[in-house]
């Protein structure tokens, strides 16, 4: 994970996102994918939520330097021995990885995403499920 000084939106902070925040951020998740697929496979259909009592995931979310209350993305990596990602080149100069609690990402993810199952993007590496990715785009409003 990379190191930053940068903190994640609490929920309230969210809840006060503009409609063109969301778009931003909307736009901002595409390019992502688009960089992540150089390395990841990611599926074409997602999956139940792995936000579970007994995952084995850390969480993170995907956050824009220019205002760090959009969320990008959402990503829940298995703890498995797989090397790193190259993130600073896959974030490039705007985006920036922040590690949250379960309790953070569960409360980030209804906040986003109040659908209960099925928010999440399997990505493999090697051909295994490494973790999974919830995206801006996905977004259809807020609580």
């Amino acid at each position: 994970m990379l190191a930053t000084s940068t903190r994640p939106p609490t929920v309230e902070e969210v809840k006060k996102l503009s409609l063109t925040d969301l778009a931003i951020a909307a736009g901002l998740a595409d390019a992502l994918r688009d960089r992540l697929r150089q390395y990841v496979q990611i599926d074409p259909f997602t999956v139940v939520d792995p936000l579970g009592d007994n995952d084995d995931c850390t969480y993170s979310v995907v956050l824009d330097r220019d205002n760090p209350n959009r969320v990008v993305a959402m990503i829940a990596n298995k703890n498995t021995p797989l090397p790193q990602l190259p993130w600073s080149t896959i974030l490039g100069e705007r985006l920036e990885k922040v590690g949250i609690s379960k309790a953070e990402a569960r409360a980030l993810k209804h906040e986003l995403m109040p659908k209960e199952w099925g928010n999440f993007y399997p990505y493999r590496r090697n051909g295994r499920v490494a973790g999974y990715l919830m995206f801006a785009f996905q977004v259809c409003g807020q609580r």
